[in-house]
């Protein structure tokens, strides 16, 4: 009977382990960040009282790549106007195709008043009927007084969505799924 040989063992060290632990979990985060959810943090008051300033909330975005947001999901955005300023955080309104139009302090699309349970004022202003083209939508904020959305800047291409509104979790007492 011959003498089998021990496999070698090889010492890489807490440094070593430390680097095959670490980098593909940062591999992991990076790839996930990109391609699949994100964390993103409210900044201002538009889209109160929906999403408060300073809160947190994490945005998916495989659903874009296969579909268009629907009416009323809440997008975040790169800014179309200076796309290098933090992006904005909306709700979806119109969608390629639809003529929106703001009168009456209501919303209106292709003829008929959009019913939003989710506002706690009227919306301001007045658009004369705009056609939504193909590859854009219509944004708006929650907060209607105080938004910077498509009755400034116009409507947005759907390649400037980042991402929907999935979940939010801070803090903890506003803790919700959308």
């Amino acid at each position: 009977m011959g003498i089998q040989e021990q496999p070698k063992i090889t010492q890489i060290g807490w440094a070593g382990e430390l680097f095959r632990t670490v980098v593909p979990a940062l591999v992991v985060v990076v790839l996930l960040n990109l391609f699949v959810a994100q964390a993103t943090r409210v900044d201002g008051h538009s889209m109160d009282p929906t999403l408060m300033d300073g809160e947190r909330i994490i945005i998916e975005k495989v659903t874009l790549a296969f579909s268009l947001p629907a009416r009323g999901d809440i997008v975040v955005l790169s800014r179309p106007e200076t796309p290098d300023e933090p992006p904005l955080i909306k709700r979806v309104i119109g969608l390629p195709g639809e003529t929106v139009e703001i009168r009456d302090g209501s919303v209106w699309i292709d003829g008929e008043m959009l019913a939003e349970d989710y506002l706690d004022q009227s919306t301001a202003g007045t658009i004369p009927s705009l056609l939504v083209p193909e590859g854009h939508i219509f944004v708006l904020g929650d907060n209607r007084g105080h938004s910077n959305d498509s009755r400034s800047f116009g409507v947005v291409s759907v390649e400037n969505i980042i991402g929907q509104a999935w979940l939010a979790y801070w803090p903890l007492s506003a803790w919700r799924i959308f």
